[in-house]
């Protein structure tokens, strides 16, 4: 039955501590790929106060990856270049405690002498995709992400010169009919110079908040109540010097701001053979065609795996009662379309590349960039005529 209701989503900023243990993780991890298109990479990052500790197992015959010299240039390129913000490239400690992998992870990886890849792990991933956007995402986490591009673009272009790199923010959408229909709250916190919380408010509702949430959707003066800039005043410690950034501690951030549900495994640091990461980015492919293909508004796909098999335990679709055919239908044609063997995957998808360091901050689905194989729509014509 349709509902009238507000979501809210959030999404963080580039200089967040956690998204800056996420890219450096995968820094790390595309430096392997590029050098051994085949290596096997779980890698995770830690960032407090003057340090960077990075652990994780590798398996890789012929890469050699100079690790301090990574964490250092991401750190620098994120914005933390400066010892005046209290952690920077320079002075921070780096710590490494990288082990083999398992070879009992291994073993169910490669199959022994198959051809076939079996699954890195057991595990449940879901994909979402919705008609409410031209990106086929929910409408609060793209606005999310895009108040967080802008915050960044404000940043480096001089628009608000006193910004310094973390920050986060949210946006509360009314749903009518289950259709989002306005904006109806935001909420956005970001790092600053020492400069006056007046000015702060002003510059971010000016330049960040008006500049990424469209009018259309929006009516400022008559929400203006429910618009918190800094709720709590000066927010000048921050990054890691105020907060620890773990890898894999943003999963909502990185897929549907929480409108879908998620299997619990972060992507960062972790090479396709890891289903964690490349069976979600395969679910999102299957959910974002059938929806393009118009035999559902909304379309929600689980896959459940076990290590060492290739083929999925199991598959299911759920459309929320918008399918244009049943749900079970839905899902033999997914079945008949789609190879969701994880060697599959990560041939179809091209994902042995040293593309995901620009997959850890503003979101894994929803943004059409070359490299991001699993938002083409190749398969609506087949879903279609299947």
């Amino acid at each position: 039955m349709p509902r009238n209701y507000i979501f809210s989503s959030e999404s963080v900023a580039r200089g967040h501590p956690d998204k800056v243990a996420d890219q450096i993780s995968d820094a790390i991890l595309d430096a392997f790929l590029a050098q051994e298109a085949t290596a096997h990479v779980a890698c995770e990052t830690l960032v407090t106060t003057g340090l960077v500790l990075v652990a994780g197992e590798v398996l890789a015959r012929e890469a050699y990856v100079d690790i301090p010299s990574i964490v250092r240039r991401t750190v620098a390129r994120i914005g933390y270049d400066d010892p005046a913000i209290g952690f920077d490239h320079a002075s921070c400690a780096v710590l490494t405690a990288i082990d083999e992998q398992s070879p009992d992870i291994n073993r169910g990886v490669e199959q022994a002498g198959s051809e076939e890849l079996g699954a890195g792990d057991q595990g449940i991933m879901f994909g979402y995709a919705t008609d409410a956007t031209p990106e086929l995402m929910p409408l609060p986490i793209m606005l999310a992400h895009r108040m967080m591009i802008r915050l960044e673009e404000a940043r480096r272009d001089g628009s608000l010169d006193f910004l310094r790199p973390d920050g986060k923010g949210a946006v509360s959408v009314r749903y009518e009919n289950d259709r989002p229909v306005s904006v109806e709250g935001i909420v956005l916190a970001a790092q600053h110079k020492d400069v006056g919380i007046g000015k702060v408010r002003e510059g971010l509702l000016e330049e960040v908040i008006k500049k990424s949430i469209p009018r259309e959707l929006c009516d400022f003066s008559r929400i203006c109540d429910h618009i918190h800039i800094n709720q709590t005043g000066a927010f000048v410690a921050g990054g890691p010097k105020a907060d620890t950034g773990l890898t894999g501690r943003k999963i909502i951030v990185d897929t549907y701001g929480g409108s879908a549900p998620h299997g619990g495994g972060a992507f960062s640091g972790k090479d396709p053979t890891k289903v964690d990461r490349s069976a979600t980015y395969a679910a999102r492919w299957v959910a974002k065609n059938v929806v393009a293909a118009k035999l559902a508004r909304r379309c929600l796909v689980e896959l459940a795996y076990v290590i060492g098999k290739a083929e999925p335990v199991s598959i299911a679709v759920e459309t929320h009662g918008t399918g244009a055919i049943p749900d079970p239908e839905i899902e033999q044609r997914i079945r008949r379309v789609f190879d969701l063997r994880p060697r599959a995957i990560i041939e179809t998808l091209r994902l042995r590349r040293p593309i995901y360091e620009q997959t850890a901050s503003y979101g894994h689905f929803g943004r059409n960039l070359e490299d991001f194989t699993w938002e083409r729509l190749d398969r609506v014509d087949a879903l279609r005529q299947a």
